[in-house]
């Protein structure tokens, strides 16, 4: 693997003046995820199957980030049409490149400086580089063959050779790195960034990710250990991923058709109190309830009305997918940072004179959401009323029993601990301190690798809860309570034993 070297070698220079579309769809709304996705539909349109997004790290501080992929590469003779500001390509059908300007106002939205590097399937190598200090003519580097070589030769981690070519990205002076080169905070700021993107990207691309078209990752080379650390996958986040639906009638297939052109909206109800992540989605469900919009399988839009209703609670279960095809591409306009759809003035018609197969309406489909929503509520409040858990359970987990379970007022809460037991039994119901005791012995079995602490092991805590709760009510235990925890503590400690054993073989 060749050695990360900080300044980018090069050896004379072009100009590209901008094209006279460079002002059509310049935004400055990109956050880094959404720049970042900007870049990967660029490696869509070359074919790559594999895409990856590394932070590299110099003494302590962030210095770079690199996006790579395998696709085609680009030829020398369109690298600089590819780097003129507001250049148009041929997009076929199906592309997701629209404006000619993606690749440039995403990266000068992150960064002062973008270079790009490629290589064709043939071996013919290009690079061209970008500083918004030095642009002022239009002026464009042009990168030494040899380093664009070392950097498409790193060591990516590809699976595949995918089209046969490589193209990688640079940003060099991101303006949203951090500054310090404190080595926790720069990881607590990678591990939040690293999770929106990839919590981004996985619903943009979900269609990709999940037919298995594409795979992207994220990684952090460190240059001074000469190592690149543990690489993190995108997974498919698809907002219409329920197991089953909420309404046995749906998803239902709307359909409007005008002047020829005709527009399918696929109608779906969610289950009512959903915890999957798939459903709530940054920013939560009520939020993400309405349109998404989607072009060449490419998630545009994730929620709102757009004027086709107002957002309200008692809406939260409702989403609908369209496909945008370029025969109606009219009625909608795109933002260059494809993050928001625009509706046509003639779109809230269209959707009124919609009809499914069995004449139901979008008011029909409304309804049908809000009182979907509505039932759910109602189950919710017949559930029995439950002790709170205590200590030795994860916040977040609290909050998810407390979102699915009603607690008797003014009780104290069930903790569940840790503590080394005399003998083999897996656990210990204290009435009188109100805690389940777990026998320390069988802890690095549960837990495994991952560090103990007072909130570890949350899922054989949360199942023992739930198993176990009951019998802290009442001022005794019944011989029911008691031939119970007797069947629990053989059954459980029998499995909690057998995985000790496979532990200690393995």
């Amino acid at each position: 693997m060749s050695q990360w070297r900080e300044d980018v070698p090069t050896e004379g220079s072009v100009h590209l003046p901008p094209d006279a579309h460079a002002l059509d769809g310049i935004g400055r709304n990109h956050s880094l995820e959404t720049a970042l996705a900007d870049l990967i539909d660029n490696a869509i349109d070359a074919s790559a199957t594999e895409v990856v997004v590394r932070f590299v790290q110099r003494q302590g501080k962030l210095r770079s980030l690199y996006l790579a992929d395998n696709g085609h590469g680009i030829a020398p003779a369109e690298i600089d049409s590819a780097m003129t500001v507001g250049g148009r390509r041929d997009y076929h059908r199906g592309s997701l490149g629209k404006f000619g300007l993606g690749m440039k106002a995403a990266s000068f939205s992150q960064a002062r400086s973008l270079t790009v590097l490629t290589r064709t399937p043939d071996g013919v190598a290009s690079g061209r580089r970008w500083h918004l200090d030095s642009a002022a003519d239009f002026r464009c580097d042009i990168v030494a063959p040899e380093f664009v070589m070392e950097e498409v030769d790193r060591d990516w981690g590809f699976k595949s050779s995918g089209a046969g070519g490589r193209t990688v990205i640079r940003w060099d002076d991101v303006t949203g790195f951090t500054a310090t080169d404190d080595r926790d905070r720069v990881q607590s700021f990678l591990t939040a960034t690293i999770t929106k993107i990839l919590n981004h990207l996985g619903l943009v691309l979900h269609r990709f990710l999940a037919k298995g078209a594409l795979r992207v990752f994220v990684d952090v080379e460190d240059v001074d250990r000469g190592a690149i650390g543990a690489r993190f996958e995108a997974e498919p986040l698809n907002p219409f991923g329920y197991h089953h639906p909420g309404n046995p009638g749906y998803p239902k297939i709307l359909t409007a058709k005008r002047d020829g052109m005709s527009l399918n909206l696929a109608c779906h109800i969610w289950p009512g109190r959903s915890k999957l992540a798939a459903f709530k989605l940054p920013g939560g469900a009520i939020e993400r309830q309405g349109l998404y919009f989607y072009r060449a399988d490419r998630l545009l839009h994730a929620g709102g009305w757009d004027g086709l209703t107002v957002a309200d609670p008692r809406l939260q279960l409702a989403r609908i997918a369209i496909d945008i095809t370029d025969d109606i591409a009219g009625l909608f306009s795109m933002n260059p940072e494809k993050s928001r759809i625009t509706v046509g003035p003639d779109f809230a018609h269209l959707i009124e004179a919609a009809r499914s197969a069995d004449g139901s309406t979008i008011g029909d489909y409304l309804r049908d959401a809000e009182s979907t929503y509505k039932r759910s509520r109602e189950r919710s409040r017949d559930r029995r009323k439950m002790l709170p858990p205590g200590k030795g359970f994860e916040p977040s987990l609290k909050r998810a029993i407390g979102d699915e379970i009603p607690f008797v007022d003014g009780e104290e809460p069930v903790d569940i601990r840790w503590r080394r037991g005399d003998g083999l039994d897996f656990f210990v119901v204290d009435r009188e301190s109100r805690t389940i005791w777990l026998n320390d012995r069988y802890r690095q079995s549960i837990i495994g690798e991952a560090r103990g602490g007072l909130n570890d092991a949350p899922l054989v805590k949360a199942l023992l809860y739930l198993l176990i709760e009951d019998v802290f009510r009442g001022e005794y235990l019944g011989a029911k309570d008691k031939d119970n925890i007797a069947l629990w503590q053989e059954v459980l400690t029998a499995a909690v034993r057998s995985q000790l054993a496979r532990s200690t073989r393995q």
